[in-house]
């Protein structure tokens, strides 16, 4: 009976759920999900945004187009129909998160959006749109969960109040945006209860002392990413420490790229049980790491990279069993590389080590443990030893990164037995032979090579015809003399970044008739290779072919429509005639190198084409004629170098007005006349001016104290750098640099700079037809390094403030009409290493000082009225001076010379036993200097051991521009640097 009335209950209660059901899909049937007012709002919206796409075509007032819940980016509760979410972020991502497209809105944000009550999601991040404040109406979405305004283009105030309004609101994202009360804001933040995810990158709390206070007070925050805010070392006080409200839930904290100092660690170490991810990357944190980060259980992921470290990684590492990736990389820690390998309990879980650039010691540890391993990373470290045959084991490895360490070795096929995983492999800049059998065929295909001074020559070897994945192949220096194989160009389907520099390859490079599927680099400098330069090598965007013997260019200029060279380098071949006139197509050339060449005839007027050119050399070619008014449309000229030609005509006015950025001008060696033009004092960014050896007349301007950049002492920059956009393998858009080098005349003898040139500023006008007197305004030029006006007719006087010039390393007034005595200020200027007055009309004595003694004569040869040490003694006849007795003059001249001789022998005994009496009763100061000494020499020895490599190989020398820089060629510029200087300041 009670089993019978409970069947007919649940019969009951079945047919009553069926019949609510028919009545709501009959609802359904017959009511359009989308709300009226809502769909209207929508449609102001996007009235007020700027598309340049179809990508809201759905989002319309047509019957096709009524339900508002289907249009893109629009999503409505399920139950009520009311708009839920709004997806108008600039990127356009598929549905597992990859990103199909870049389509930002423009205009503003409608009013309108205030219609849309129910909306919990919305994402504006990415777009271009007007730079105004947040609004506030936006505050009054009350029900507002996720927030991501990143990138929008929101500026000015935040409206703090209003958001505080958004108490449910658990994701909020305004990075990249340019607030003015972000501190109001940030002291604010606990108002917001329920968030768990904040993201304030880029956002400038440079003033925000208190951070961790206002972090503590989030208590459900979950994800904290302040990256590049600026933050200031935070003031962590006693109720900071005390207060652990975080310490249940903050799980991933990204801090990096701040001013963090290592008083961090105090509070960090007191939230450490929930930490998963930690990155505090390139910050200023110094000294050794704390122990208490071994206790941070849960860790998974740690980024200390780019900062000031110290000492060894802590023994307690070895207890974060769960860490999936650890990066410490560019900083100055030491050791013995197996300690932590030996005893971490990560082997299971560890997928990512990078402790590239630091100072590890040791050979090379025996990774077989750590399986789960995909990317090691050990670079420039100071590893020794063999690499084990058993890391061909780690079946999981995608990545060996050992380039820059002192291993030795061979490597063979063993190495790679059962590396089927692995897509990058970087040797370079060790002592690695590469021996692998000539049928071998690896059982991986790699996306980046990069072998750089390895041995594995003399042929290419044919394992690399299997490699149909390759984006980047860097063989630089290992040893090849053959020549290219037909094979080679079907690498990767010519989506190949090559460098193939300082070989010994030969023969000729055919033109295969192909395009490049992207803009790639390619690097062949240095080698033997000859005949004409094939066309489609115009469509790289980096070429450097210097150092060959090239000898023909009219197809790789003139066969092509469209380029996308932004890098071209044909430096030193047999390249001659006249250069074509084809420059036309080349408008986003930044850097041109045409010298050490045959060149002959006029400078084409379509080089003048060239807006976007930077940096041109046409040096120590046989160019001849005037240089072509068209090149002033090259406004962006920085570097202008046309040296050792035959050039003629006067110097043109648009140099200092069309190219007023130029940093560097060199018209050495050439014909050109006329006298300098006052528009060259336009030229404030100049930093060397060189118009020796030419035939130039007239007066130097006395404008030339507008040279701003030679009246700044120093220079924060060691070198001269340019950008440029490259294009990688996988599509991506790179911006590239490259370092300027010249050569000039310095104290005597021709010297090549690029590592230290931003700090070289320097006048060169001698050996011309230079008249009149030199302009007082020269020694306002206070950052001037070298000032050579030998060799003209030069006449009036050494101006007596020469001494301003502070910073004047070398100074040459040789061989000129001058007639003056030498001014005593001259004795301030305690940096000259170089003097040359020879040769002038001087008279009187030498000032008398520690320094212009330590010339010698030839300093002051050729001026008959000049006397005093160096020279001989001043007597009566031809010194310019007043009459004295003979005796006086013996007594005076006795004096000055036992005085000055007397402190020469103090200044020795003092200085000797200064120094060595120090290193005798000091035993630390001794063992650093012999520890300098044994440096010294070493570093004297490796850098002769280069240079004479560099000699053995070369074929075509260059005045010794240019030559081959080993390493990753990621890691690289295109031209290496010279042994120009052996102290900080160039001298």
């Amino acid at each position: 009976m009670e089993l019978g009335r409970m069947c007919l209950l649940h019969v009951h209660a079945i047919s009553a759920i069926v019949l609510l059901l028919h009545i709501s899909c009959g609802a359904c049937a017959n009511v359009t999900r989308c709300v009226e007012r809502e769909r209207e709002a929508l449609l102001a919206i996007k009235q007020d945004l700027v598309i340049n796409s179809t990508r809201l075509s759905s989002w319309g007032a047509e019957a096709i187009n009524q339900d508002c819940c289907a249009w893109e980016g629009v999503y409505c509760d399920h139950l009520t129909g009311h708009v839920d979410q709004l997806h108008l972020g600039g990127e356009v991502l598929s549905s597992q998160g990859e990103l199909l497209d870049y389509i930002p809105f423009k205009g503003t944000l409608s009013p309108k959006l205030i219609e849309l009550q129910q909306l919990v999601y919305i994402d504006l991040s990415s777009n271009m749109l007007q730079p105004s404040p947040i609004p506030g109406f936006i505050g009054s979405l009350s029900h507002m969960r996720y927030l991501d305004l990143s990138e929008a283009g929101f500026v000015g105030e935040i409206p703090y109040h209003e958001l505080g309004n958004l108490t449910h609101l658990q994701y909020l994202d305004l990075s990249s945006s340019d607030f003015t009360n972000s501190i109001e804001f940030f002291s604010w933040l606990p108002h917001l209860s329920s968030l768990k995810y904040l993201d304030l990158s880029f956002v400038n709390l440079s003033n925000v002392f208190d951070w961790p206070e206002t972090v503590n007070k989030l208590h459900n925050l979950r994800n904290l990413t302040l990256y590049g805010c600026q933050l200031p070392p935070p003031i962590i006080s006693s109720t900071t420490l005390s207060d652990k409200n975080t310490s249940q839930t903050l799980a991933f904290v990204d801090l990096s790229k701040n001013s963090l100092t290592s008083s961090l660690f105090k509070w960090l170490c007191n939230i450490n049980a929930t930490l998963a991810l930690l990155n505090l990357s390139h910050n200023k944190l110094s000294g050794s790491l704390p122990d208490c980060i071994g206790n941070m259980s849960s860790l998974t992921h740690l980024n200390l990279s780019g900062n000031q470290l110290e000492g060894r990684i802590p023994d307690s590492f070895a207890k974060l069993c769960s860490l999936q990736e650890l990066v410490i990389s560019s900083c100055n820690l030491s050791g013995h590389i197996s300690n932590f390998f030996e005893s971490s309990c990560a082997q299971n879980s560890l997928e990512i080590l990078d402790l590239t650039s630091n100072n590890f010691t040791g050979s090379f540890p025996d990774m077989t443990r750590f399986q789960a391993l995909r990317e090691l990373y050990l670079r420039r470290n100071k590893l020794n030893g063999t690499i084990p045959e058993s890391i061909g084991n780690m079946s999981k490895l995608e990545t060996i990164g050992v380039s820059h360490n002192d291993l030795e070795g061979v490597i063979t096929e063993a190495h790679f037995s059962k590396l089927s995983k692995l897509g990058f492999l970087y040797l370079s800049s060790n002592f690695l032979v590469l021996d692998f059998h000539s049928e071998w065929i690896p059982p991986f295909q790699l996306e980046s090579l990069v072998l750089n001074s390895c041995k594995m020559g003399p042929l290419f070897p044919k394992w690399l015809q299997t490699q149909k994945n390759l984006r980047q192949l860097s063989l630089s220096d290992v040893g090849i003399s053959d020549t290219i194989p037909s094979w080679f160009w079907d690498l990767s389907h010519n989506k190949l970044e090559l460098d193939l520099s300082c070989n010994e390859i030969k023969g000729t490079l055919a033109d295969l008739r192909f395009e490049f599927a992207y803009q790639p680099e390619v690097n062949l400098s240095w080698n033997q290779l000859q005949g004409p330069i094939p066309s489609f090598l115009s469509k790289a965007s980096a070429v450097d072919l210097s150092n060959n013997k090239f000898s023909k260019l009219y197809s790789f200029l003139c066969s092509t429509n469209v380029s996308n060279l932004n890098y071209l380098d044909l430096s030193s071949n047999y390249i001659s005639g006249e250069l074509p006139d084809c420059w036309k197509h080349f408008e986003n050339l930044v850097f041109l190198d045409l010298s050490n060449n045959t060149f002959s005839g006029k400078i084409p007027s379509t080089m003048g084409s060239l807006s976007s050119i930077e940096t041109l050399k046409l040096d120590d070619n046989m160019f001849m004629g005037e240089l072509p008014s068209s090149l002033k449309n090259c406004t962006k000229l920085r570097a202008f170098d046309l040296e050792n030609n035959e050039l003629s005509g006067p110097i043109l006015e648009w140099l200092g007005v069309g190219a007023s950025n130029l940093a560097i001008l060199i018209l050495r060696s050439n014909h050109f006349n006329g006298s300098m033009p006052s528009q060259l004092c336009h030229l404030t960014s100049i930093q060397v001016l060189d118009l020796s050896m030419n035939n130039i007349s007239g007066n130097i301007p006395k404008c030339l104290n507008n040279w701003t950049s030679l009246a700044q002492k120093g220079n924060p920059a060691l070198t001269i750098r340019h950008s440029y956009i490259s294009q990688n393998g996988s599509g991506s858009i790179l911006g590239l640099w490259y370092d300027d080098e010249i050569s000039i005349i310095w104290k005597g003898r021709l010297s090549n700079y690029k590592s230290t040139l931003g700090l070289l500023k320097s006048i060169d006008f001698s050996s011309n037809r230079l008249t009149g007197e030199i302009p007082v305004e020269i020694t306002h030029l206070l950052g001037l390094i070298s000032l050579n006006l030998a060799g003209n007719y030069l006449t009036g006087t050494i101006s007596p403030e020469i001494g301003k010039l502070q910073s004047l390393q070398s100074l040459d007034l040789s061989r000129n009409q001058i007639s003056s005595s030498i001014p005593p200020s001259l004795l301030k200027i305690y940096g000259l290493g170089y003097l040359n007055l020879s040769y002038n009309n001087l008279f009187g004595k030498i000032p008398i000082g520690t320094q212009l003694q330590n010339y010698g004569a030839s300093s002051f040869l050729g001026n008959p009225k000049l006397c005093g040490i160096p020279l001989e003694i001043c007597n009566l006849e031809g010194t310019g001076q007043p009459n004295v007795s003979s005796d006086q003059e013996d007594s005076d001249n006795k004096q000055i010379t036992r005085g000055f001789y007397i402190s020469l022998g103090l200044g020795f005994v003092v200085g000797f036993w200064g120094l060595c009496g120090s290193l005798i009763f000091k035993r630390s100061w001794r063992y650093k200097y012999y520890n300098f000494l044994n440096a010294s020499h070493d570093w004297l020895y490796v850098k002769y051991k280069i240079g004479t490599r560099i000699s053995d190989n070369s074929h075509n020398t260059n005045s010794g521009k240019g030559h081959c820089q080993m390493g990753d060629s990621q890691e690289q510029s295109w031209r290496g640097d010279e042994n120009l200087c052996s102290t900080e300041n160039c001298v």
